[in-house]
């Protein structure tokens, strides 16, 4: 059983890694979408017939970052139950009592 202050602890961690991911794709698409863009149209190179910018900012960035998402929600994350227990006792006699539950239906 974790204490409040650890789930506490633990929440904040899991909100500060959110907030960096968010912060590093908006990086990630400011620079992708003004750095890579080119300075005239006779300059312009296609991929798959996109410019380079709109390929790294909105094809390759949503789809990188939804994995590195998906990476931190699996190795970062930690399950916690939300609700507080008074008792040691009173928790596994609701887990029992959801088991059995869980057997009638």
């Amino acid at each position: 059983m974790r204490t409040l202050a650890q789930r506490y602890r633990q929440a904040h961690r899991e909100a500060w890694w959110a907030i960096a991911l968010t912060l590093a794709y908006f990086a990630w698409w400011y620079l992708s979408a003004y750095g890579l863009a080119p300075q005239s149209a006779q300059h312009l190179t296609l991929y798959w017939g996109l410019p380079l910018w709109f390929l790294m900012a909105c094809v390759i960035g949503p789809i990188l970052f939804c994995l590195l998402c998906a990476a931190m929600v699996k190795w970062l994350y930690k399950p916690m139950s939300l609700e507080l227990e008074d008792h040691p006792q009173a928790a596994n006699d609701n887990a029992s009592a959801d088991k059995q539950s869980k057997e009638v239906l």
